[in-house]
């Protein structure tokens, strides 16, 4: 007994009691004989040892499960469930255990938590081919290490909601991406509570300094393709933008921007028009923008699904892409090329990003302490091809 002493700590065994006490504690009632001594076999065993550490400015803070258990007045077994992600615990008991969790800054050491084979990949929304991309950048890294892929969709919303969280706590993953999407505090102290690791890919806002994310050079994207219209010999450039609300669309108009200013060029507020990502806003945004007294004779259309729902408005109205309307898009998607005539744009390496981004979630994993955090930006490039042009003659 003395051996099993030395080997296991209390945090072991306080677990071990939790399952036992689970499964045989009825017997004899409500603190029947068999609770009461396992509890006191236990304590026997042993000397209480801290469940995890969690280091102050002016002290060192401990505490076992046991202890959280009292403190949230609830039983060991509960507080193992919470720990264990089990679905059979009253939410108001469950935010009660994880918030003490916290409090105590206790952590499930790496060693004991049992991960399934799984990496969890979460959309913001999958209604795109752009998505495709990025799964299969995630399925490459996946397929290597032997695990599978697990995908959600928040349905258009920036965090996903509280039942996702709760059902990843209890599959235990290898680790989460997140893309355009990002969690709230609540969902990042679960999982972090859990030695989940995460990764944030092409954040949708500022995900915070210790989040790790992979994004890609997006100002930069937004430059080039306005730089090449410049230099194409064009003085009255359109855009139209994603989302307000993404850090990747803002940062792409800021280029824009840039890119005017720099060529001392005006920047108009009638040729900025906001759209959303889809097909279906660079139709509506486009006839707007062609449909202007003094229309664009360019318009950087901010991704490619916006530029072909422009290519749709230009031959509505009559106008020929690149003799009347120049365009270059973004993303690079596998359809560019395709498209008649093919498009100009910015490639953005989507599947090396959805690389990257799952090998740092696997690193993250396997890392035995706690990193520091990694921001990651993959350049973008300029891709030429025949929607672009100069300016049609005067009169033409």
């Amino acid at each position: 007994m003395k051996a099993l002493t030395n080997v296991l700590s209390s945090n072991v065994l306080n677990e071990c009691f939790a399952v036992y006490a689970e499964c045989f504690g009825n017997l004899g009632g409500p603190g029947g004989f068999v609770k009461r001594s396992c509890r006191d076999t236990i304590a026997a065993m042993t000397p209480p040892e801290p469940a995890e550490t969690r280091t102050t400015g002016r002290s060192t803070q401990t505490a076992t499960l046991a202890e959280i258990a009292r403190e949230a007045g609830v039983s060991a077994p509960t507080v193992s469930k919470v720990l264990n992600g089990r679905a059979d615990v009253a939410p108001a008991t469950r935010a009660r255990v994880e918030e003490l969790l916290r409090a105590h800054g206790y952590r499930r050491r790496r060693a004991e938590a049992s991960r399934s084979p799984l990496i969890d990949l979460v959309f913001h929304e999958l209604e795109s081919a752009w998505a495709m991309e990025v799964i299969r950048g995630v399925e490459n890294v996946a397929r290597d290490a032997g695990l599978s892929v697990v995908l959600s969709e928040s349905a258009g919303r920036l965090t996903p909601g509280r039942t996702w969280a709760d059902q990843v706590a209890a599959r235990r993953p290898h680790g989460v991406i997140l893309v355009l999407s990002g969690l709230d505090e609540s969902q990042r102290a679960l999982l972090t509570s859990r030695s989940i690791p995460f990764v944030v890919m092409d954040p949708a806002g500022d995900p915070g300094a210790d989040v790790p994310s992979i994004g890609a050079t997006n100002w930069q994207g937004g430059l080039a393709a306005t730089r090449h219209l410049v230099d194409l010999g064009h003085t009255r450039i359109g855009a139209i933008s994603g989302p307000s609300r993404m850090m990747c669309s803002r940062a792409r108009v800021d280029g824009y921007r840039a890119a005017l200013e720099t060529a001392g060029l005006p920047v108009d507020p009638a040729l900025i028009k906001n759209g959303d990502f889809h097909h279906e806003a660079g139709y509506r945004q486009g006839l707007e923008l062609l449909r202007h007294p003094d229309r664009p004779t360019a318009v950087f259309a901010g991704n490619d699904l916006q530029a072909l729902g422009l290519y749709e408005a230009a031959r509505e109205l009559g106008l020929r892409i690149p003799e009347d309307l120049s365009v270059v898009g973004f993303d690079d998607l596998p359809v560019a090329p395709w498209v008649g005539p093919p498009l100009t744009t910015v490639r953005q390496p989507l599947t090396e990003m959805a690389e990257a981004a799952a090998k740092l979630v696997l690193d993250l994993a396997r890392e035995e302490g706690s990193p520091a955090a990694t921001r990651v930006e993959l350049a973008t490039s300029l891709v030429v091809r025949s929607s672009t042009a100069g300016p049609p003659l005067a009169g033409s």
